[in-house]
């Protein structure tokens, strides 16, 4: 991210906080990280109503700045809303109407984009939230795309995340996007988090998989992610996997919402993205390296996931780390 001032970062409070969701955003965006040598976010907190305010946990908030705030965000956060059945107060929409038109980015968690839903500002867009609001969402804003398996969703000015923990892969997303593979790498290192997790991967399993086999899927995404330049197949997989393709393919796609092929292409894509920001290689050497047989597949399948080419993807990143 280049800029010359500070971006800055405005958290929603609100009497009902939800403490967890808005923890993870104090932790991503307010903590120092001089170790990281970069420009990081300015943070603060407004608040959605006067006086102290109750959060989850018998916790009390007091937070000095009001929705005047909101006029000076670069970056929005809605770390959930107490009540998905309560319209958020008219003054909020109002400022959150008024930020959206001037060009300020929302993040929400979980229930928090019913207060964007309630704005206004999603109608013709995709989003999500946590799976036990999707139908709530759905049958409330019909103009409203919802994604009912994602952990997260970028649509650029606006992204939602589905539950708690999906809310910090959206925000280390978030970082990636602002300062690249390195710095989000670094972040997601001190918070001990997988440093990258796809937006499309299952909320959750619809149902349980048996202890030995998740043991086993677990070490062959392990292992496919440390040898991603080799050829694979559903066989080969299977086999490392002492699994039959069958069963192989429902796990994986039970698991983290795509079956083997696809979720062995966006590995790719992903390891090409952090070789494209931090790295002078060629083309060609990145396509050989994350395991793509030729430049065509590669910039295809890029494409096709990243929505921009690997060129145009360098350009925009060049100067983040």
């Amino acid at each position: 991210m280049t800029r010359t001032k500070r971006h800055r970062v405005v958290a929603l409070a609100y009497d009902g906080l939800c403490t967890f969701e808005f923890g993870c955003t104090v932790e991503l965006f307010a903590l120092q990280r001089p170790e990281l040598g970069v420009t990081w976010y300015d943070f603060a907190v407004c608040s959605a109503e006067r006086g102290p305010l109750r959060a989850a946990g018998g916790i009390e908030v007091r937070v000095p700045n009001s929705l005047a705030l909101l006029d000076k965000a670069d970056t929005i956060v809605i770390p959930g809303w107490r009540d998905a059945d309560e319209r958020p107060p008219p003054a909020l929409l109002r400022k959150i109407r008024a930020a959206h038109e001037r060009g300020a980015r929302f993040c929400t968690i979980c229930s928090g984009v019913f207060v964007l839903a309630a704005a206004g500002i999603l109608d013709g867009k995709t989003v999500t939230t946590h799976w036990r609001y999707v139908q709530k969402l759905n049958a409330r804003y019909p103009d409203i795309a919802v994604e009912p398996n994602a952990l997260y969703v970028d649509e650029g000015q606006i992204l939602t995340s589905a539950g708690s923990a999906a809310g910090l892969d959206m925000l280390i997303h978030l970082v990636r996007r602002d300062y690249g593979a390195r710095v989000a790498n670094l972040v997601a290192q001190r918070l001990v988090i997988p440093p990258h997790r796809e937006g499309g991967q299952a909320q959750y399993l619809p149902r349980p998989i048996p202890t030995d086999e998740r043991h086993r899927l677990s070490k062959l995404i392990d292992w496919t992610r440390s040898h991603l330049s080799i050829p694979h197949t559903l066989s080969s997989l299977a086999r490392r996997a002492s699994m039959s393709p069958r069963t192989l393919q429902r796990q994986f796609k039970e698991t983290v919402g795509y079956g083997p092929y696809e979720w062995l292409v966006r590995e790719r894509v992903a390891l090409a993205k952090d070789l494209l920001q931090a790295s002078k290689h060629t083309l060609s050497r990145i396509a050989e390296t994350v395991g793509f047989n030729s430049q065509e597949t590669f910039r295809r399948h890029f494409r096709r996931i990243a929505g921009v080419s690997p060129i145009t993807y360098r350009r925009q990143f060049a100067g983040n780390d």
